[in-house]
């Protein structure tokens, strides 16, 4: 017997209010949602031994007349009788008539990815680092379209910094291949990455270990004293800034993002969260004396009392000193020679010459891992008061005169 069909009719197509399926006959339902106001037209059919269920538009008052719903499903149920999924015809079509989304650059993927990244920035120099080396020397790079990006283009880029600026151009490398994971992540390239190290560009470039590796120039500690006692003749916040960062031989990103909510001046303490610390650790600073002196004369500086503002500010409210500040009073001094980073080679060096402290004492003053898994597990302490004793006694050592401290 021959399916009926056409049962319904343009009134109740608009009026019936009963939730659920209404058969027109064919496979052809008019479906009303679960508020009884909701309508619209969905064909079931069977193909390959699949049911399946098709999409016709919405229906009553200002949706696809009943005229117009039969028609559709009747060319889908002629592409059916062919062989023909109409719901795969009808993604077909609609593929076709659309154009080809543009590919973007290198350029554009890599500032959606310093976007999406978020709050995984340990600090904000961090992120100015990754945006320095993705801007500038991988500037050949972006305006490419990503899925061009080639192992040749990503060699111009790398080779000719690979031997001066090791560093560098491996942190480069790491970075740009970040960038073309998360281009194809997105479905904008596909592939091999050819920024890729192990087995691909490790078979082309020298490998870092058979590099001369450049280290931050550091000065000598016996030069630190005088180089102290000339520091504390200017008036500057800069100035207490690299001072404090000296005694407390710490990252100049962890001073400069320092809050005072990180201190607690009456224990001389100075806590700097994991999510500041290069190894993701809490890290807890023992202030020596001369620090927390520091600390006072730089709180008068506060424009409010929130823990988030911070340590050593800048020109702009709220805001604390530029990445660049120490760097430059370095430069203004005279001493072309050395790095603010290079204190804390400084320190190390005093400590192991001049002093007693073990090894492992020393080493977590710079929040430095030390030993094994199992040594690590064992050992749960942070020795601060040792630490307080070692701060304490390099803080004292810069107060020497240049001549007392070549004797000591």
């Amino acid at each position: 017997m021959a399916q009926a069909i056409n049962k319904l009719t343009t009134r109740q197509v608009d009026t019936i209010a009963k939730p659920g399926r209404h058969a027109d006959g064919g496979g052809l339902y008019l479906v009303v949602g679960p508020d009884g106001g909701s309508r619209k037209w969905v064909l079931r059919y069977m193909l390959n031994g699949k049911r399946r269920d098709m999409g016709l538009g919405s229906a009553g008052r200002g949706g696809l007349p009943l005229a117009q719903a039969r028609a559709a499903a009747s060319e889908a149920r002629g592409l059916i009788q062919k062989g023909i999924d109409p719901l795969e015809h009808r993604r077909a079509d609609a593929a076709a008539a659309s154009p080809p989304a543009a590919i973007p650059t290198f350029g554009e993927m890599a500032d959606a990815l310093l976007a999406s990244l978020g709050n995984e920035w340990r600090n904000d120099k961090h992120r100015a680092q990754w945006e320095m080396t993705l801007r500038v020397y991988a500037k050949p790079l972006r305006p490419l379209p990503v899925d061009e990006v080639d192992t040749n283009a990503v060699l111009a880029v790398i080779k000719p910094i690979w031997s001066t600026k090791n560093e560098t151009a491996s942190r480069l490398r790491g970075r740009i291949e970040r960038v073309l994971d998360y281009a194809k992540t997105l479905g904008h390239r596909s592939g091999e990455n050819p920024a890729l190290w192990r087995g691909h560009l490790s078979n082309v470039l020298p490998k870092r270990q058979k590099l001369t590796r450049g280290h931050h120039p550091a000065m000598p500690y016996d030069q630190v004293p005088a180089f102290v006692q000339a520091l504390r003749l200017r008036d500057s916040v800069g100035a207490r800034a690299l001072e404090f960062t000296i005694l407390t031989a710490a990252r100049s990103g962890e001073v400069l993002g320092a809050t005072w909510g990180e201190i607690e001046l009456d224990k001389a303490l100075w806590t700097i969260p994991a999510a500041r610390m290069k190894g993701a650790r809490q890290h807890r600073v023992p202030l020596p004396g001369r620090a927390v002196e520091i600390l006072r004369e730089v709180a008068a500086l506060r424009r409010t009392n929130k823990p988030g503002e911070p340590l050593f500010p800048g020109s702009r409210p709220g805001r604390g000193l530029s990445n660049m500040a120490m760097d430059m009073l370095l430069r203004r001094m005279g001493r072309d020679d050395a790095t603010v980073h290079g204190f804390r080679s400084s320190f190390r060096d005093w400590a192991g010459e001049r002093t007693s402290f073990p090894r492992e004492v020393a080493e977590a003053a710079l929040a430095h891992l030390v030993g094994d898994d199992v040594e690590r597990a064992y050992r749960r302490g942070d020795a601060l008061e040792k630490r307080r004793s070692l701060m304490q006694e390099w803080a004292d050592y810069q107060k020497k005169s240049p001549a007392d401290a070549q004797r000591l």
